[in-house]
């Protein structure tokens, strides 16, 4: 296919020399809009053509802006193009949501015949895709244990192997894969989950790994409006997966992309607030005697606590404890009046789910074991609230 940009494709100017990356969330993606501050909506799904040839270039072009918009949109570039400055990629990918971009990029790079190595402990969509339609197709996985040093390494068959899959920190107990371990990996592609921490948290692709990827619905967006996965890396690699993806159909709307780009004009302030208040409800919630454990890498006793020193900027904003069985979680979230029950993660408001019976409902009871998903774990997104308000709400579900 044709390379040939198109005279819609946004092209942001150069950022800031040396800026901190809130303060590039700021200025990224806004090629497309002109001089307005706010990003340009581009909502049509088909453009005309001048005639026969114009036709065949644009339909023979990569990622076209003016074409068709299952090929690729000008409001979806932007999201894309701010993206990738975030990643410190040299491109990005956006897709409908976070499990489209996973599927996309599996199935992009895998046939009958690969193996996947990926870690036990995911969230349940990505567990049941790895288990279900990729065994189905005849692409083996084996699953391994993120806290293991050298686990992903020693389970890659030279040859074979053709992806690499973590998730850091995990869904919902917070383990954390070693991203220097990862980028060290030769041979098969390696992708990491980075959803639960942001850009502003890590950035896989700086540790050597391949492909950095987020669902956006979170923390990205921000603001519990959009439904959006994306996908930073080579260019050349992306291309090859945007050539998959358009006929897998796991098209973004410019609409979600909007609110994306609107989200991270937001991202560094609001991820500050709720990274702090995270750290000082883990607190707490630590020295509660109804509490039995709490899962925060920001915590100094956490297993992991100096790894996330070394490859978080910001520790995160979900933790989730322990409580003694599943009655008394029952009774907790019933008694929540501030935080509310819901199962996403990384809006203004602060969400509280049992995993046992919804992000991971669809695992087995050995499963749900072996990921460490009790009866009595509960997960929390931490939002916007004041800190001393959400405190008070959970000590009085506690009590």
């Amino acid at each position: 296919m044709s390379s040939e940009a198109s005279p819609f494709q946004p092209n942001d100017p150069p950022s800031p020399p040396d800026v901190s990356p809130e303060t590039l969330a700021i200025t990224v993606g806004r090629g497309a809009s002109g001089s307005s501050l706010a990003p340009a909506l581009w909502a049509s799904s088909t453009w005309e053509s001048e005639g026969l040839d114009d036709a065949h270039r644009r339909a023979t072009s990569v990622r076209h802006g003016d074409f068709y918009s299952r090929y690729s949109n000008p409001t979806v570039q932007s999201f894309e193009q701010a993206m990738a400055e975030l990643e410190g990629a040299e491109a990005s990918l956006a897709f409908a949501s976070g499990m489209g971009a996973i599927a996309s990029t599996v199935l992009a790079l895998c046939s009958s015949g690969s193996h996947i190595v990926a870690q036990r402990q995911l969230y349940a969509g990505t567990l049941a895709f790895l288990q279900g339609p990729c065994q189905r197709l005849g692409i083996d996985v084996t699953l391994v244990d993120v806290a293991t040093p050298g686990a992903f390494t020693e389970a890659v068959v030279p040859g074979r192997t053709m992806l690499v899959l973590a998730e850091t920190p995990s869904n919902p107990r917070l383990e954390l894969a070693d991203l220097d371990e990862l980028g060290s990996i030769s041979g098969p592609f390696t992708v990491v989950d980075g959803t639960f921490a942001t850009p502003l948290g890590q950035r896989p692709l700086d540790h050597g790994v391949d492909i950095s990827l987020h669902s956006a619905t979170k923390g990205i967006a921000g603001h519990n409006d959009a439904t959006l996965g994306v996908i930073s890396g080579d260019a050349d690699l992306l291309d090859e997966i945007w050539a998959y993806s358009v006929l897998h159909g796991a098209t973004p709307s410019p609409f979600d992309a909007l609110n994306a780009l609107r989200g991270l004009r937001t991202m560094g302030v609001r991820t500050r607030h709720q990274n702090a208040t995270a750290r000082s409800l883990s607190v707490a919630l630590a020295d509660h005697h109804a509490v039995t454990a709490v899962h925060y890498p920001g915590l100094s006793e956490h297993p992991q606590h100096d790894l996330a020193s070394r490859q978080l900027r910001q520790y995160g904003t979900v933790l989730s404890f322990e409580l003694a069985d599943r009655d008394t979680a029952a009774r907790f979230l019933s008694r929540l009046r501030v935080a509310r029950v819901a199962t996403s993660l990384g809006g203004p408001e602060t969400l509280v789910c049992h995993p046992a019976t919804s992000t991971h409902a669809s695992l087995t009871e050995v499963e749900k074991t072996e990921l460490g998903v009790t009866e009595g774990l509960v997960r929390m997104s931490v939002g916007l609230e004041d800190s001393a308000d959400l405190l008070h709400d959970i000590e009085h579900a506690l009590a």
